[in-house]
């Protein structure tokens, strides 16, 4: 009965798909945490998913087994341990890493920067041996950081592509879409925020002014509401008091991002998500903005789009930690053994 229930809604009410070419591979790099296991849920629910391949160094054989027994088409299978790294990759279309250690009370992202980066480092450089053309989606924070390097990996192999290689900042517009629409008596599904910059506190830039529906705020309210997209993470991390940062929000987000790519990837047309790409569309290297999707990953970026004041004045006090972010991302990989 449950199972028949939640058909309707699997593949998450934006992205309901309607392409017929649906026989990827997507491997999930960190499957047994918070993150990856509602995320490879999420995932196997989707018709768009052929053969969920599941990794992590601990747990993934049951996690596997679990997922398997839900009755729909997506084969899995469980990979555990650095031995079996390997496996879990080859063939694969799409690679969505959530693998890495969660934020507790106290931390930043960057706290988190010496143990994630060794492991997102790890992770880019097995999926540069084993699939090099797969579309990589990074969730592991700090995101600012670890593009740049999964990027400079990559570029190692001389497999580095720009075009298929996204960080996730999709939990940023869906706190925004969610806080926009509770303010203002929307109904969420239909509310749309551009969220641009990066993917952890001030770089954090919400676009309100280019919100579908249109809205409009007070200063007061603007400055509020911006403050909280920003600091929503913390707001999470603080309400689970110890016991984990943002994993269910998160997830959801990332199964958003995947099935967008995986439409675009089967032809679909007009597919958008912002996400934190190499960019030339400011000073920085990478920069989130809206992407075009197609077939071969982002097909246009869209750029930041016509920008108020107070929005030019976020994206310049973001810059400076923001190319920090970068510079500490890509001397990690310069600097490795």
């Amino acid at each position: 009965m449950f199972a028949r229930a939640v058909r309707p809604t699997v593949s998450l009410t934006r992205s309901l798909s309607t392409s017929t070419q649906n026989n990827a591979k997507v491997a999930v790099l960190g499957a047994s945490g918070g993150i990856g296991q509602p995320l490879s849920l999420l995932l196997k629910n989707s018709p768009l998913v052929s053969h969920l391949s599941l990794f992590d160094i601990a747990h993934t054989p049951g996690v596997a087994a679990d997922l398997s027994h839900i009755e729909t088409r997506a084969n899995v299978t469980g990979h555990m341990g650095p031995d079996q790294l390997d496996a879990a990759l080859q063939g694969c279309d799409v690679v969505v890493i959530p693998a890495g250690v969660p934020r507790k009370p106290g931390m930043t992202r960057d706290d988190l920067f010496n143990t994630n980066a060794t492991i997102v480092a790890t992770l880019a450089d097995a999926c540069a041996r084993n699939c090099p053309e797969a579309m990589i989606c990074i969730i592991a924070n700090p995101v600012n950081s670890t593009i740049p390097i999964a990027s400079e990996v990559m570029k190692k192999y001389g497999v580095y592509n720009p075009n298929r290689m996204f960080g996730v900042t999709t939990l940023d517009i869906v706190r925004a879409n969610a806080f926009v629409a509770e303010l203002k008596g929307l109904d969420p599904a239909r509310v749309n925020v551009p969220v641009i910059g990066g993917h952890a506190g001030k770089t954090i830039i919400p676009l309100i002014s280019q919100c579908t529906p249109k809205v409009e705020f007070s200063a007061d309210q603007l400055a509020a509401l911006t403050a909280r997209i920003q600091e929503a993470g913390t707001e999470v991390v603080k309400a689970k008091a110890g016991a984990g940062s943002a994993t269910l929000s998160m997830a959801y987000a990332g199964a958003r991002f995947t099935f967008s790519v995986l439409d675009a990837m089967n032809g679909k047309e007009g597919v958008v998500e912002c996400g934190y790409v190499r960019s030339e569309e400011t000073e920085c290297k990478y920069f989130s903005t809206p992407l075009l999707l197609g077939k071969s990953g982002i097909e246009k970026n869209l750029g930041l789009g016509q920008l108020t004041a107070f929005e030019e004045q976020l994206v310049a006090e973001a810059m400076t930690e923001l190319k920090a972010s970068i510079k500490k991302g890509e001397d990690f990989v310069a600097n490795m053994k």
